[in-house]
C-alpha cells in the first residue's frame, strides 16, 4: 500500500485551460442543512463556466432541499426531482443514471450534498483527467471540522480507506473509490451498461462502479494525489449513524467480482476475530496470552502507522496519528461486527429501510 501510494505523482494545478465539458452531478435527499453550502463551493469553482454544468437529483425529499436548489436556478444550477414512489433499493443510482441522461458534459463529476471544496477543486481533477487521457479519475475526501474524540478517530481511519483506494490505483489494481469525489468519461458510462448488473444494492455507483471499468480499462484510471482536489466532508456524529454508514459500505463486499479481494477480506477479518478472542481469553483465562496479544497489537500499530503517517502528511493532519493506538484497538472490535453485521439483513440509509 505505501508504495501503491508513492508511485502516484502529486498534481499541482498549472492553470492550463481546460477543453472539455464537465456535468456535476449530486444525488441529494433531505440536505437542506448542507445543500446550500455545497452548491457555493461548485458555483465559486474557477472554471470556464461555458464547460460546466451543475445537476442536483432530488431523491424524495420532505425538507426544503428542492427549494434551496430552485433558488440555484440563476446560476445555471438544474433540478430534477424523481417521483418514483417506494418500489427501489437503490435510488441513488437511479438518481445518477437520470441526471447523466440529460447531462452534456463529456465527463460526470460526482459529489454528495453534504461536501466542501476548493475553488480550485474542479479544475485540478480534470487537469489530471486531461493530461493522463483518464476514463475515471477517483479523487481524495477528507473528514473536517471534528467536533468530538469520536469523529477525530472517525477523521483518521476515514484517511486510511482513502489511502487504500488510492494505492490500489497507484499498484495497478483499482479496488476502491468514494462518490464524494468521483469522475468518469460519459461514454465509457454507457459502454459499461451503466449500472446494469449492480442495481440491486442500494450502495456501490462508486466502487462497483469502478470495478466494471477496472475489468477493461485498468490502466486508464487514476487518482488525482493534489491537496487542491479534496473534497471535505463531515464524520457521523453518533456511533448509531457510524455503524449504519459502514454496514452500508459493507454490505458490497461480497459483490467484488475479482475474488482475490474478498479472499483478502476474509483474511483481514479472520485476523480480528483472532486478536479479539485472544485478548478475551488472555483477560479471563489464559493470562499468558496476554503477552502475545500487546506483541501483536504493537506490531500491528507500527505497520498501520508506516502506511497512515503518509496519508496524514498529505491533508496536513499529523496531529491525528496519536490517535492511532485507541483506533487500532477499536477498529477490531468494529470490523468484526461489521463483517457479519453488513452482509446480512438490513440497514438504514436517509430514511429508509434497504437492503
Amino acid at each position: 500500500m505505501r508504495r501503491g501510494w508513492k508511485r502516484i505523482p502529486g498534481s499541482c494545478p498549472q492553470n492550463i485551460k481546460p477543453k472539455t465539458s464537465v456535468s456535476i452531478i449530486i444525488a441529494a435527499r433531505n440536505e437542506e442543512d448542507n445543500i446550500g453550502n455545497t452548491l457555493d463551493c461548485i458555483i465559486q469553482q474557477k472554471f470556464p463556466k461555458d464547460l460546466m454544468e451543475v445537476i442536483v437529483v432530488d431523491d424524495h425529499s420532505i425538507d426544503k432541499t428542492a427549494d434551496i436548489v430552485r433558488s440555484y436556478a440563476k446560476y445555471g444550477v438544474t433540478l430534477i426531482q424523481l417521483n418514483e414512489g417506494d418500489k427501489l433499493n437503490s435510488y441513488k443510482k437511479l438518481a445518477i443514471s437520470k441526471a447523466i441522461a440529460c447531462a452534456k458534459g463529456e465527463i460526470i463529476v460526482t459529489t454528495d450534498a453534504d461536501c466542501r471544496m476548493d475553488n480550485e477543486w474542479l479544475q485540478s481533477v480534470i487537469e489530471y483527467f486531461e493530461s493522463n487521457e483518464s476514463y475515471l479519475v477517483s479523487s481524495p475526501v477528507v473528514y473536517s471540522n471534528e467536533s468530538s474524540y469520536f469523529e477525530r478517530l472517525q477523521t483518521l481511519e476515514f484517511l486510511y480507506l482513502i489511502g487504500l483506494g488510492a494505492a490500489g490505483i497507484g499498484n495497478s489494481k483499482p479496488t476502491t473509490c468514494n462518490g464524494a469525489n468521483l469522475a468518469y468519461r460519459q461514454d465509457v458510462f454507457y459502454e459499461m451498461g451503466g449500472f446494469s448488473g449492480i442495481d440491486n444494492l442500494a450502495s456501490g455507483d462508486d466502487e462497483l462502479f469502478l470495478h466494471k471499468v477496472a475489468e477493461k480499462y485498468a490502466d486508464k484510471i487514476g487518482f488525482c494525489k493534489s491537496r487542491k482536489a479534496i473534497v471535505y466532508t463531515d464524520a457521523k456524529p453518533n456511533l448509531q449513524a457510524f455503524i449504519s454508514q459502514r454496514k452500508r459500505w459493507a454490505s458490497k463486499s461480497t459483490k467484488y467480482k475479482d475474488k482475490k479481494v474478498v479472499i483478502l477480506g476474509i483474511a483481514i477479518w479472520l485476523f480480528n476475530l483472532a486478536f479479539i478472542v485472544s485478548l478475551v481469553v488472555g483477560i479471563l483465562i489464559e493470562p499468558s496470552l496476554i503477552l502475545l496479544v500487546l506483541i501483536v497489537f504493537i506490531l500491528k500499530v507500527i505497520v498501520e502507522y508506516y502506511f497512515i503517517h503518509l496519508l496524514c502528511s498529505f491533508v496536513q493532519r499529523k496531529e491525528l496519528l496519536v490517535h492511532l493506538p485507541i483506533l487500532s484497538l477499536a477498529h477490531s472490535l468494529y470490523l468484526v461486527y461489521i463483517g457479519i453485521a453488513g452482509n446480512m439483513g438490513k440497514y438504514d440509509w436517509k430514511g429508509r429501510t434497504v437492503n
